[in-house]
């Protein structure tokens, strides 16, 4: 019997689903079972926006300072549990328990204290007019808001979502993917513990047809905040459009990462490009899955960067010596199976990786695929068009900085870019060009919670992160005095 069975939290009490039905949660380091979670309805969804609704104008009349101490009290529950936390992440997703350990936990604490910490100062707009007048705005609360997150980076995005909708006095109805739900739920239950007043925060699992799809139809909730697939944010736009509700869809992106022949490729540099690949088994929206390679250093530069990638270890989860654990699912292992189908259909060489690996013992049923490095296919060969969300890296060789800059545009995404370079004029002129919401030059992953945070084309619509998510989760008012 699965160890584990989640609830809903739902007007501030642990709640089964109305119509008593579950989903199996499974472990993707061995394909077996280990949970059971809600599989809610619209009824489950129904009672989450009333709690929320009931709740929205007390929490939006409290003080500032009295929200930002409770997401400060939440942060540090988290934090007195971050091996709990981060055991729980790992084995729910399959990504190595060192990565949850030492990013997705402290990330998510992270966002808990920045943005208790950035609403307390935070401050409208005030202007004089000339002819006898001040207009200031007001930052409202919208009132009940929607947060529906991924199963990548659990925790780490669902903190990231309903930490600056709750400090902005917004009541949160907040739905986690169903194939990752375990971290969530245990928040939920620290929210209790925390003191945050009922109806306040609400979490409702289940699946994107059933819950996602009431959260975003109901007529009280104002706003979503979605991080997914570009399909399912299509989707929630189409849906949203009629009731113009507020978005902020973080959707998928196909990222380039440039390498010009001046870059100082050192040791630790080399180290960091294939990261951008293949942390989290490439499961992060913002790798680097399209490797672009100054021709003139592509010889050198692929075979140290083989050597690294084959020296990548796939393991177990819970052993501190692997590098990647295993897929989130039996569905997408065999998508990015699929994709490296495609990629040999269309004429690409695998230059190592390119099938799945059985581990022995209790692990032989998880679902792991070596990290696999494709050369040879043309820029809108469909392996570099589309995302594959997997441990797939596709090398390809430029001549000049008009040609990188084609080939990087050069797809229906535009989330992020990597791009490495030690001329500076380059930097800037070639990084205000690439068409995409966040350049890292010389680095990656290098997040600052004070900066906007999304993408542009098929990546999504909207900013979060900073002063751009509290102003998505408010509604600016103008009232105009004269004197």
């Amino acid at each position: 019997m699965p160890s584990l069975r989640l609830a809903n939290l739902i007007d501030g009490r642990l709640q089964a689903p109305r119509q008593d039905r579950w989903l199996d949660v499974f472990e993707p380091a061995s394909g077996e079972v280990f949970a059971h979670c809600p599989d809610s309805s619209a009824d489950d969804v129904e009672a989450a926006v009333a709690a929320a609704h009931a709740a929205a104008p007390a929490w939006a009349a409290t003080p500032s300072e009295q929200r930002a101490r409770l997401l400060q009290r939440l942060a540090d529950l988290v934090e007195a549990r971050l091996d709990a936390f981060a055991a729980l992440e790992s084995r729910d997703s399959g990504k190595p328990l060192s990565l949850a350990r030492s990013l997705d936990i402290p990330r998510a604490v992270s966002n808990l204290r920045y943005f208790a910490a950035a609403i307390v100062p935070w401050s409208s707009e005030s202007h004089a007019m000339e002819l006898g007048a001040i207009n200031y705005t007001l930052r409202q609360p919208l009132g009940v808001v929607g947060c529906i997150s991924p199963w990548n980076l659990p925790l780490y995005l669902f903190t990231w979502k309903i930490a600056p909708a709750l400090a902005a006095g917004n009541a949160v109805v907040a739905k986690p993917s169903e194939i990752t739900p375990c971290t969530a739920a245990l928040l939920g239950e620290l929210s209790i513990e925390a003191g945050f007043p009922p109806g306040v925060l609400n979490i409702v699992q289940g699946r994107g047809p059933s819950v996602g799809q009431a959260l975003v139809e109901h007529a009280q909730v104002k706003a979503i905040s979605f991080t997914g697939s570009t399909r399912t944010g299509a989707q929630i736009a189409a849906a949203a459009a009629p009731r113009f509700k507020k978005l902020s869809l973080e959707l998928g992106g196909k990222n380039p990462a440039i390498v010009f022949a001046d870059a100082d490729l050192s040791e630790a540099n080399l180290d960091t490009i294939v990261r951008s690949g293949f942390a989290n088994q490439g499961e992060i929206c913002l790798c680097g899955s399209r490797l672009l390679v100054q021709r003139s250093i592509y010889d050198d530069f692929r075979a140290r960067y083989l050597a690294r990638v084959r020296a990548l270890r796939v393991g177990d989860p819970r052993d501190a010596s692997s590098d990647l654990g295993a897929l989130v699912s039996r569905e997408h292992f065999e998508k990015v199976m699929g994709c490296i189908e495609q990629a040999r259909a269309e004429g690409g060489q695998v230059l190592c990786g390119g099938e799945s690996l059985a581990l022995p013992g209790p692990l032989a049923g998880g679902w792991y695929v070596a990290p696999t490095v494709v050369e040879g296919l043309a820029p809108e060969a469909a392996t570099n068009q589309h995302e594959i969300f997997g441990p797939v890296v596709s090398l390809i060789p430029f001549d000049d900085e008009d040609e990188a800059l084609a080939i990087a545009n050069g797809t229906g995404y535009g989330l992020a870019a990597s791009l490495w370079t030690a001329d500076l004029s380059r930097a800037h002129r070639f990084g205000a060009r690439l068409d995409v919401g966040i350049v890292w030059i010389n680095c990656w992953l290098l997040r600052d919670l004070r900066t906007p945070f999304g993408g542009t084309r098929q990546s999504g619509v909207g900013r979060e992160g900073g002063v751009e998510a509290l102003r998505f989760f408010t509604e600016p008012k103008n009232i105009c005095i004269r004197y």
